[in-house]
């Protein structure tokens, strides 16, 4: 049955739909360092509970009846199919061989392929759609690497977007697959020897579903034509007395063409790795003598190996990055020479070329591009426009670069950098027959609480009237020194703009828009920065006249769940909508899931008391009080999500549901064939697309869109 104040709105509003099941409630009292916390919906941790399915199941069936009600919404999702069918999307490229290898989802396709284009011609050689042909569900190509002398690919597939990849090797001239294949390889990291005989790897070696499916994974290494099980393992924890480190750090093994070094990097969710470094023929036999480059205090993000010199992006006393490099024989940090000193913007990442070392530039949520030659200066590449680069593809025997580019009015395309610094679109990705010319974007910032000047960016139709009457959508993520929200062609997103919304972005505190300093003023106990700068770009536009509270909508998924989520918890009487897509909810109980352990460097241990403090003041759910007039929300959730775990968004909208006072609808729409996302289809990121949007158009008053 649906709560009281719920039921009558809808019976009011004479909607078809099925009450949403009333979650049971069993309460369980945690003790954390003498503060005593109810759980009252513990029991969906636990995915074989009887009621699990069912309740996943009536909760879908009541949104989706809703949803399915809502005036206008196959027209919209007509104008979605229409966007996203029309956009080519390629987002990874490498140069091997002489040859180009790129995954990109062709204009019309439901997935992501593999090509590989050789003397002017493209070839497919991994297709996700016709592997899936007469199974159930769906498979997802999730990573690859070619060999440098481009023979073979190494490549993972998952089915259902869990991500819980199966390696497998094929031979570029034929596309025929090796007999071998590896399991248990999400995140594998293939790092091929140069003569192309085999690879380095990480396996994972926990159970899926469990709190230690992420923990002590293993690098190891394969040769070709040998059976996987008897590959070596090279590096787990314990194996090696001189190199001890957490449970939660893998161990992956790093390849630099032309070099006799490799490169062990112990890393975990931080940007920064702890490196090691060996002779190569060393490693590949398992007799290594690891010595230390760089601990996880020296903040090194990127690096690579060039002519005997050991090059680091090196963080540590410059939290906007700087480049340093020693010999790679004796690799003393004590001995770095400084070659790129820190400046008033991001070096994100290095990539080397015949020609030097191209530079990845973050400036505020603004890509630029630098080259430093091999004259030791750094020259600036003009960019066509204000965008964003995706990926610098770099490759050690041919000078200049490709990378991905994207602006929020500019399909995302692939642009060739040569040795003079011209810049010229490949033509790799096509153009779309999209017209932009109707829609206009802003940048502005909002002045927070304390202060600081928080960028946001706006996209909406020309001509619009700054009377608060337009509803807007604002997304938002901050974590990990991500920045997640830079200019990205807007694409399905013109629909909503279409039926007369503003969407835009807000750069908050806890990515990485402005380097390490912006990471950690949103992370930990700093973390309130995040939702308290969407909440001050939220309040700036209302009093910019761009849009009221009553006609206000916030979103974020994944971590952007802890964003939205205590946005909503702190200022319910601020927004009419909130769209939480499979977003942590729950932290405190994150030793409950498969991706929980590995987190604790960005939020906190619960083991601890500062780490307890920390995880309480994110947690959305524990922070919902009962009898509050919250907005309307739409949750989201994937039953093979392998990063946040469905019973996040499950016990938030249990919760919800009982304590909202408003009577506005709490939804949560289930997805049975998908994960987080990542390995999601064309077609059911579209019906997920217009779900969003219709409820937000619901919500909002927008004529056309009202449930009678």
């Amino acid at each position: 049955m649906l709560a009281a104040p719920m039921l009558a709105r809808f019976a009011a509003a004479a909607v078809p739909a099925p009450p949403a099941p009333v979650a049971r409630v069993q309460v369980v009292n945690d003790i954390y360092f003498g503060e005593t916390l109810a759980d009252p919906y513990r029991w969906m941790e636990n995915d074989k509970d009887p009621e699990w399915l069912p309740f996943l199941k009536g909760q879908n069936a009541h949104a989706r009846a809703i949803l399915d009600a809502i005036p206008g919404r196959e027209r919209l999702l007509a104008r979605i199919q229409q966007l996203s069918g029309d956009v080519a999307l390629t987002n990874a490229l490498q140069r091997a061989g002489g040859k180009l290898f790129f995954q990109q989802r062709p204009a019309g396709a439901d997935n992501y392929k593999l090509f590989v284009r050789e003397d002017g011609r493209d070839r497919v050689l991994v297709d996700p759609t016709a592997l899936s042909a007469g199974g159930a569900g769906h498979m997802s190509l999730d990573w690859w690497r070619a060999s440098p002398d481009g023979r073979y690919v190494a490549y993972g597939v998952s089915p259902n977007g869990s991500e819980d990849s199966v390696l497998h090797v094929l031979t570029v001239a034929d596309g025929h697959d090796l007999p071998e294949q590896i399991p248990n390889t999400e995140g594998a990291q293939p790092a091929w020897l140069d003569d192309a005989s085999g690879f380095f790897y990480n396996q994972l070696t926990g159970k899926v579903d469990t709190p230690e499916r992420y923990l002590d994974s293993q690098a190891r290494f394969h040769r070709l034509g040998t059976d996987p099980a008897g590959d070596p393992i090279l590096m787990k924890r314990g194996l090696d007395p001189a190199v001890a480190y957490e449970k939660i750090q893998a161990p992956s093994i790093l390849t630099f063409e032309g070099s006799p070094y490799v490169v062990l990097a112990l890393s975990d969710v931080r940007r920064e790795s702890r490196l090691l470094i060996a002779p190569l023929a060393e490693a590949a036999t398992g007799h290594a003598r690891w010595t230390p480059v760089a601990g996880f205090d020296d903040v090194v993000t990127d690096l690579a190996i060039d002519d005997g010199q050991l090059y680091l992006l090196a963080n540590k006393g410059a939290p906007r990055g700087r480049i340093v490099k020693v010999a790679a024989a004796r690799p003393s940090l004590a001995n770095a020479v400084e070659v790129v000193p820190q400046g008033p913007q991001v070096i994100q990442s290095l990539s080397r070329a015949r020609d030097g070392f191209y530079l990845d530039i973050m400036d505020g949520g603004v890509s630029r591009l630098r080259r430093l030659g091999r004259d030791g200066r750094v020259s600036e590449i003009a960019l066509p426009f204000d965008g964003t680069v995706g990926a610098v593809v770099t490759n050690p025997g041919e000078p200049g670069a490709l990378m991905t580019y994207t602006g929020w009015l500019t399909p995302s395309g692939v642009w060739s950098i040569d040795p003079e610094g011209h810049v010229a679109d490949t033509g790799v990705t096509p153009r779309p027959a999209i017209d932009t010319s109707a829609y206009e974007t802003v940048r502005g910032f909002a002045m927070a609480r304390d202060g600081v000047r928080i960028p946001y960016t706006l996209i909406y139709r020309k001509g619009l009237k700054r009377d608060g009457r337009t509803p807007a959508w604002i997304s938002a993520y901050g974590s990990y020194g991500s920045s997640a929200y830079t200019p990205a062609f807007a694409g399905k997103t013109l629909a909503l703009v279409d039926a007369g919304f503003i969407v835009g972005y807000a750069n908050v505190r806890g990515g990485g828009e402005y380097g390490r300093e912006w990471h950690e003023a949103g992370q930990l106990m700093n973390k309130p920065n995040t939702w308290r700068d969407l909440i001050a770009v939220c309040e700036h536009i209302c009093a910019e006249r761009y849009t009221a509270p009553a006609r206000l909508a916030i979103g974020g998924r994944s971590a952007g769940g802890i964003t939205v989520g205590r946005a909503m918890t702190e200022r319910p009487d601020l927004f009419a909508a909130v769209i939480d897509g499979v977003g942590w909810s729950n932290p405190l109980r994150y030793v409950a899931e498969q991706n929980g352990y590995g987190e604790e460097p960005e939020w906190g241990a619960i083991a601890e008391p500062a780490g307890y403090k920390a995880l309480k003041l994110i947690d959305s759910y524990q922070a919902v009080k009962d009898g509050t007039a919250y907005p309307a929300v739409l949750l989201t959730t994937g039953v093979t999500d392998p990063r946040v775990a469905p019973f996040h968004v499950a016990k938030m909208t249990a919760r919800l549901q009982a304590a909202t006072s408003s009577g506005k609808p709490i939804l949560l729409r289930v997805d049975y064939d998908a994960g987080h996302g990542i390995g999601s289809t064309r077609a059911q990121q579209d019906r997920e697309a217009v779900d969003t949007y219709a409820f937000l158009l619901w919500r909002t008053g927008v004529a056309g869109y009202q449930i009678a």
